[in-house]
């Protein structure tokens, strides 16, 4: 019974709680999203004009070719590759093999 009490009591909380409400966003004359009332901050509702917007999307850079992935995924699979080749290290970097007997 306590714990139907303690359950309802919390969801009538989480269910009357006011809701949040974001703060207004703004842009700057790039068109990129700024806090309002910061120094190039337009106001409040102002955007791009259309033309303004699709310059700015024809500019951006061109996403890799598929050749480019491979020739990337290639040259990452042969490092790696040489990483695994490699030869184990057992951490005795000050002796070496013999080295003692050839010292003395």
């Amino acid at each position: 019974m306590r714990f139907l009490i303690v359950a309802s009591a919390v969801a009538t909380l989480l269910l009357t709680a006011p809701a949040a409400t974001a703060a207004p966003t703004c842009q700057d004359r790039n068109g990129d999203t700024i806090r309002c009332g910061t120094p190039g901050a337009m106001p409040v509702a102002w955007s791009l004009t259309p033309q303004q917007l699709m310059d700015r999307r024809t500019s951006r850079s061109i996403p890799p070719s598929l050749d480019q992935l491979f020739g990337l995924f290639c040259v990452i699979g042969g490092f790696f590759a040489l990483v695994l080749l490699m030869p184990r290290f057992d951490g005795d970097w000050d002796e070496q093999e013999g080295g003692d007997e050839e010292r003395r």
